[in-house]
């Protein structure tokens, strides 16, 4: 009988754990003139990431409501995916406080590509993102180059890897920023390139910032990555230390 409850006991102990894993893809673009651009890489995106939770044990919601965006909603996540997000993420600062108490409170946010598009006025926002988007060249293929392959949205890249896609540059980059992949600026078609020197441009990093763990990949404009190996692998690997799960 002993046994059987201390058997019991894991297995309740296991299922709770289980269910305690649990992502919210947020996917809201919004502009009060209705102009904004909006990825048609969003909904593939989703199905992406709830295919990955599978197969690392979380469960995925999703949404572009920012009604989510409350003290008890959010207390059943322990990552919020940004995936595609752009301009005006929420409706009130009431939404922002709790996304703001949300990281405070040791939560994961994991970017992917113009989610560090999303508010573009409000700093905390662009200090947990890493930066803010300020404008990409046209959609071209370049070189990326892997600066640190200890994490584990880099582990087993090669130390270069041919991609397309739009090379962003951003603004009000944070200094705690940890950069896990470049591009090469200097072989880039880009006439606007005089404004952005650097040789290097950042195309993700990690940092832990006000409490929270905050991972960013500027990679995935196109729909059809979703089901690239490589770039499923990066943004698994960006949940799992974003919920410090790595294993």
């Amino acid at each position: 009988m002993i046994k059987r409850l201390l058997l019991l006991t894991v297995i309740i102990t296991l299922a709770a754990s289980a269910a305690d894993k649990k992502i919210m893809v947020y996917t809201r673009n919004y502009t009060p003139d209705g102009k904004g651009y909006v990825h048609d890489n969003i909904q593939t995106s989703v199905e992406a990431i709830k295919q990955i939770g599978e197969t690392i044990g979380f469960k995925v919601d999703s949404s572009d409501d920012p009604k989510v965006f409350t003290g008890d909603n959010l207390k059943q996540y322990k990552v919020l995916v940004f995936s595609s997000s752009n301009n005006e993420a929420f409706e009130n600062d009431a939404q922002r406080e709790v996304f703001k108490r949300f990281i405070q409170a040791g939560g994961g946010y994991v970017g992917l590509h113009s989610a560090t598009g999303s508010e573009r006025t409000w700093p905390y926002y662009q200090a947990v993102a890493g930066g803010k988007f300020d404008r990409h060249p046209k959609l071209q293929p370049f070189t990326v180059t892997v600066k640190d392959h200890n994490n584990p949205m880099t582990k087993g890249l090669p130390a270069t890897f041919e991609w397309e896609d739009e090379c962003y540059y951003h603004l009000n980059i944070n200094p705690d920023i940890h950069v896990l992949l470049t591009a090469d600026s200097s072989k880039l078609v880009d006439p606007g390139k005089p404004r952005f020197p650097a040789p290097e441009i950042p195309l993700a990093w990690y940092h832990t910032y006000d409490g929270g763990r905050e991972i960013y990949l500027a990679l995935g404009h196109k729909k059809e990555y979703y089901a690239n190996p490589v770039l499923r692998n990066m943004i698994k690997g960006a949940i799992l230390w974003a919920a410090n799960d790595a294993k």
